[in-house]
């Protein structure tokens, strides 16, 4: 059998992408436009496959006057990112339909407040860290799809301008930390081994779920551990933003151990006893639940 893929009488078995895979700097130059009238309006959205950052969930939910655990129970999904389990979130679609659910016959209905994916569409964005770097790299491509007419209009810009125009600065400086945190897990591998199911409802909680993640830092408990400046620790409290990126900072000393948020002296101490308190109370639960089931009448 041939393996001349070229020849028209041969069905080539090898996966097509979108992609076009030229990586790209930000003054390289792309020609693409997306407007109202054209033929194709719309379509994108008609089939999507929306990851979302923990910035993403930010502006959707205060758009939509909901708490983030609202958000993620009724509008995302929860996969797997890695062969740990990792969560990530994903948009929902319409019911029955791969459509997104915000999807509107006049375009997107939260448009100002639309997801990083979205925004960079026809680009694709990713970082790298070189095995010889500890610094990593962005990149961008272009996504060419067959339905897409946009890369057909005449008009050429770089990939700053383009980032700069569909309002993404924002969205990436307020996700680096926590991509980081995705790419140091990739990058480490199995020397630092499977996560902790602690460690997956942390980086859920952190991640995703910021107002429960802000009845955390209010805890006793948090209390306790963490030694925080009053103002700041208020602003924590009041600012999402703010306790967004405090959020990653959490976790790159809680995952990795990268200590930025001070501990009090007696940190350890009051942790182990919280700890045992929380033991002893379980036993005595335990111990209730067994006494009572003894006290039941035999059927």
């Amino acid at each position: 059998m041939s393996d001349n893929f070229n020849d028209p009488r041969i069905k080539d078995p090898r996966p097509t992408s979108p992609v076009v895979p030229v990586r790209l700097g930000l003054d390289d130059k792309i020609q693409f436009r997306c407007r109202q009238g054209i033929a194709c309006f719309n379509k994108c959205c008609e089939n999507i496959n929306v990851m979302l950052t923990p910035y993403d969930i930010l502006r959707l939910k205060q758009r939509l006057g909901v708490t983030s655990q609202e958000f993620l129970d009724k509008h995302a999904a929860v996969f797997e990112m890695d062969a740990h389990g990792l969560p990530g979130i994903r948009m929902k679609t319409k019911p029955d339909s791969a459509a997104c659910q915000f999807l509107t016959p006049e375009g997107c209905g939260v448009y100002e407040d639309r997801p990083t994916a979205c925004r960079y569409y026809a680009l694709g964005a990713t970082t790298l860290r070189a095995k010889e770097s500890s610094m990593p790299e962005d990149f961008y491509f272009v996504v060419k799809e067959d339905h897409c007419l946009g890369h057909d209009e005449p008009r050429t810009l770089t990939v700053r301008e383009y980032r700069q125009e569909q309002g993404v600065e924002p969205y990436d400086e307020l996700t680096q930390e926590w991509r980081d945190i995705i790419l140091k897990k990739r990058s480490s591998g199995p020397t630092v081994g499977a996560p902790s199911q602690r460690s997956m409802d942390l980086f859920y909680l952190a991640s995703y779920d910021l107002d429960n993640f802000r009845v955390f830092v209010a805890s006793p408990f948090f209390h306790d551990v963490y030694d925080i400046e009053p103002v700041y620790f208020q602003q924590l409290l009041s600012d999402e933003v703010e306790l967004l990126k405090f959020a990653s900072r959490y976790l790159k000393q809680v995952l990795f151990g990268e200590k930025t948020i001070p501990e009090k002296p007696d940190a350890i101490e009051k942790r182990k006893k919280r700890r045992s308190e929380i033991v002893v109370k379980q036993r005595e639960q335990m111990r209730k639940e067994m006494e009572r089931d003894i006290d039941l009448p035999s059927e």
